[in-house]
């Protein structure tokens, strides 16, 4: 984590919010399940199906609830305070190193105002790059283990990416990309 980070409202990093033995587990029960291929990463999804190339979701995706080891996650963050609801949909996303994720800002008519994700693996480097100022980039470490939370303005005023590279540097330390698997938990907005 970087001083810079508080710069950007609505943005909570939590180090260590699983632990390696339940990241470990949560590894192994989510390899035991199919993933999609049809992205440059692979992916699989809980709850909702998300329509990357409609930008939307409705009832008619609904996939079944989220497994009970994800509802457990969610659970926690409930029972540490960092939610004042449940989520519904969950997307895992796999990037190995060279893999990442163009800057975008989650669909807004599709997910309720806070967004969590959790990082598995190996630790990468997210940018948050504000749209009112393209120029200004704040790169955030996330840790194995740790947990992200955008509301306000860090979810609906900055966009979000990781880089499609191998390592890249963070605070004069060289970050090493290995496997990385990302939880993104989100609350639908079904349109009626």
């Amino acid at each position: 984590m970087n001083h810079l980070t508080q710069s950007i409202p609505g943005l909570q990093y939590i180090p260590d919010f699983v632990g390696q033995t339940t990241q470990t587990a949560l590894i192994e029960a989510i390899d035991a399940l199919p993933w999609l291929t049809d992205l440059k990463r692979r992916v699989q999804h809980y709850g909702y199906k998300y329509d990357y190339k409609k930008r939307a979701i409705d009832a008619s995706m609904k996939v079944g609830d989220l497994p009970h080891w994800a509802q457990k996650i969610v659970q926690q963050a409930v029972d540490e305070q960092l939610l004042s609801e449940y989520f519904d949909q969950m997307i895992i996303n796999e990037y190995l190193p060279g893999q990442g994720i163009a800057r975008h800002v989650d669909c807004e008519p599709c997910f309720d105002h806070t967004i969590m994700s959790v990082s598995l693996g190996t630790a990468c480097v997210m940018h948050f790059n504000s749209l009112e100022d393209k120029n200004l980039d704040v790169p955030v470490l996330l840790a194995p283990g740790s947990a992200i939370l955008l509301s306000g303005d860090a979810r609906y005023r900055w966009q979000h990416s990781i880089r499609a590279n191998k390592s890249e540097m963070f605070e004069g330390q060289k970050i090493v990309r290995g496997r990385r698997v990302s939880l993104t938990f989100r609350k639908v907005i079904i349109q009626t």
